[in-house]
């Protein structure tokens, strides 16, 4: 097994490097979000603790609140498998990597952001897709109310169930600010989680080989 280039082909026939759009707030606002449901939510929140939401400092906050909670969350109503759907019929028979994909979630019992990096990798079976397919892919998933856990199971899944190949590996290394600010408040831990499917979880030599690259080691 050897690790591919982290340049892939893209749609346009030419190799890229992953670019990332220009991103505004508004390109995220769902029209079916209930902004104004959520500024009253806010403003409730913010007189149950004791503070005045009418202060110069505050006037906007609940506005801006919803306007966050609309773009951390706007993968609720997106379907990131559409973007396993454009697929290149390759017989390429090594593995295709992609590490440290940055991410930002929100922990679904605290609704308090985890950040981290996503590293993944499959080994085709005559299907491949472009690299910023799989950086979609995790974002999309991501900007939901999440568990770690949940969203490794759900980024293996996908690739297995939408590309088929022989086998797939992701593993998440994030930190819980449900953790860090609040609780234990143990600053600097991070959580590891990992999904293996195929021939990564069947075969103890290909685990600990995709395992080994993926740590870049």
């Amino acid at each position: 097994m050897k690790l591919a280039s982290e340049i892939v082909e893209h749609e346009d026939g030419h190799h890229h490097e992953l670019d990332e759009p220009e991103r505004r707030t508004d390109d995220f606002i769902h029209p079916e979000v209930d902004i104004p449901r959520i500024e009253k939510a806010v403003r409730e929140i913010l007189l149950a603790v004791g503070e005045n939401p009418d202060r110069e400092g505050l006037i906007k906050t609940p506005n801006r609140v919803a306007r966050a909670y609309a773009e951390l969350l706007c993968g609720l109503r997106a379907d990131p498998r559409k973007h396993l759907k454009t697929v290149f019929h390759e017989r390429y028979n090594e593995v295709v990597m992609l590490r440290d994909i940055t991410f930002h979630s929100l922990c679904e019992h605290h609704l308090l952001p985890f950040t981290g990096v996503a590293h993944v990798a499959y080994l085709p079976d005559g299907r491949v897709v472009g690299l910023s397919k799989l950086a979609r892919l995790v974002e999309g998933f991501a900007r939901r109310p999440q568990l770690q856990e949940r969203l490794t199971g759900q980024i293996a899944d996908a690739l297995m169930e939408e590309l088929q190949p022989q086998g797939v590996a992701v593993v998440i290394k994030a930190t819980h600010n449900c953790m860090t600010i609040r609780g234990i408040c143990k600053p600097g831990s991070s959580m590891v989680t990992s999904a293996l499917r195929g021939v990564f979880r069947e075969n103890h030599s290909s685990r600990a080989e995709i395992l080994s690259l993926i740590r870049g080691r």
